[in-house]
């Protein structure tokens, strides 16, 4: 009997007793890859039979080889299994946006009191989350995973895999939809994940989003609500967004804590908000809640600020962009800005399809309701960006189109004491190299920790 240390699909992380499975995705074939897995110490392959149908010119008759229809699918299966084998239970997170915040939330808030594996990183597709269950020991209680998609069916297939006992719907908003067509189809195939509960399962739900209720109504489990603006099980009260910190009291029932989380906006309140749910309703204390949310970093790429010299700030939150994030954000640097000038650096909003052109014409027009004083704009719609921005009044002068290095050379002549320039695009974009560009530029340092009650606060109602 052949027994396999881990499994891995990438070649380059092989360090010898690995299964490795050979995944043939859409810029690459791990088929490719045999050879170099085998040569680095893995001990067998996952091959599909297409592939070795081809009388394969690799090495490797010492070694362990499988051979199925759809390695990607065998991927998935092998985690299932392992995940049925073990005694965990599982919390699934998704939405289209505040998914990676929650996650990092749930694992902090859960990790009080139990042993926890989460998600690492964005590991949150058909490749990530087997993965990341293959991670399981008998040692940990809980597992929270984050379920990311960009078609139908993926969420389906990701909760089969993963089982969830808790599943976590944060929002809906108009993300990827290239694969689901609108809105709406965002919202079935968000809604995928409450498929995967049986009977004694638990739903999580922002009951302040509209289409989040409405799949409320399908769901027979039990449901637990979350939310600001409505009738919730758990909510916030007193809500201050301060430069640095988000501040809000928690209650249920007839508790309530003050919570002082590392990180501005709107949207880490909901995130907070969706991880004390799950705390709540496994029977964790409302102070066993709070630390766990108080302990969570600001992620980097993720409504992160920074400072330069001269008291200028920069918002770097470029690790994804979708119409409702931007709107999220946008929104936030305008609670955040005061009498300061808003500056928006904005890179394309990608897997729209169709609807690529009227959302950014709209990104433009929110972007002057806001208030900005300034927009940079690249990518393949920067100009339709710009358009809307001006037709909604900004002055054209006041816009600017081009690279990444154009528009932090323009930046470094125009910003100054008090403004707030707010970086966000579409990951592929890769929008950092402007944050970073702006580092390079100043002597960058971290925003001193101030004390909320001394900070002029944007209230939430």
């Amino acid at each position: 009997m052949t027994r396999f240390e881990s499994i891995s699909t990438d070649s380059r992380r092989v360090r010898g007793g690995e299964l490795f499975v050979a995944i043939s995705g859409k810029r690459y074939d791990g088929h490719r890859f045999i050879q170099d897995a085998f040569d680095k110490g893995a001990l067998g392959v996952l091959a599909s039979e297409s592939y070795l149908g081809t009388d394969p010119l690799v090495s490797g008759k010492n070694h362990f080889w499988v051979s199925v229809p759809d390695t990607l699918d065998a991927l998935g299966d092998l985690a299932a299994f392992r995940r049925g084998k073990s005694k965990v239970s599982v919390v699934a997170i998704t939405g289209t946006n505040g998914k990676t915040t929650t996650k990092e939330m749930a694992a902090s808030v859960l990790g009080q009191a139990f042993s926890v594996l989460k998600t690492p990183g964005n590991f949150n597709n058909l490749i990530g989350v087997p993965l990341t269950l293959f991670g399981l020991t008998d040692s940990h209680e809980w597992a929270v995973l984050e379920l990311a998609m960009n078609h139908r069916g993926e969420i389906r297939r990701l909760g089969e895999i993963c089982k969830p006992d808790v599943g976590v719907i944060t929002n809906i908003g108009a993300g990827h939809l290239e694969g689901v067509n609108d809105i709406d189809g965002v919202m079935m195939a968000k809604g995928e994940l409450l498929e995967a509960l049986d009977k004694d399962g638990t739903a999580v739900l922002n009951i302040d989003d509209q289409r989040v209720c409405r799949l409320a109504e399908r769901f027979e489990g039990r449901v637990v609500t979350f939310g600001i603006h409505n009738s919730a099980e758990v909510w916030a009260t007193s809500v201050c967004l301060n430069p640095c910190n988000s501040v809000f009291d928690l209650c249920w029932y007839d508790e309530s804590a003050r919570v002082r989380l590392p990180m501005p906006g709107a949207g880490a309140i909901y995130s907070a908000l969706a991880a004390a749910t799950v705390g709540y309703r496994i029977g964790l204390s409302i102070e066993e809640v709070r630390k766990g949310l108080e302990a969570v970093p600001t992620l980097p790429g993720r409504m992160e600020i920074l400072t330069l010299p001269g008291g200028i700030y920069v918002v770097n939150d470029t690790y994804n962009a979708n119409p409702s994030s931007m709107a999220l954000a946008i929104n936030t640097l305008q609670s955040l800005k005061g009498k300061g000038r808003g500056i928006l650096v904005t890179g394309d909003m990608l897997e729209l399809g169709a609807h690529a052109v009227k959302a950014h014409k709209r990104l433009g027009r929110l972007i002057v309701r806001a208030g900005a004083s300034r927009l940079y704009a690249t990518g393949e719609f920067a100009e339709v960006v710009a358009e809307g921005a001006v037709e909604a009044g900004m002055d054209p002068n006041r816009t600017f189109i081009g690279t990444h290095a154009e528009i932090v050379e323009d930046l470094k002549r125009c910003l100054g004491p008090g403004d707030w320039v707010l970086v966000k695009g579409s990951r592929l974009m890769g929008m950092e190299k402007v944050v970073e560009g702006l580092k390079a530029a100043w002597a960058i340092h971290e925003s001193p920790a101030r004390d909320p009650d001394l900070i002029g606060t944007g209230e939430i109602g």
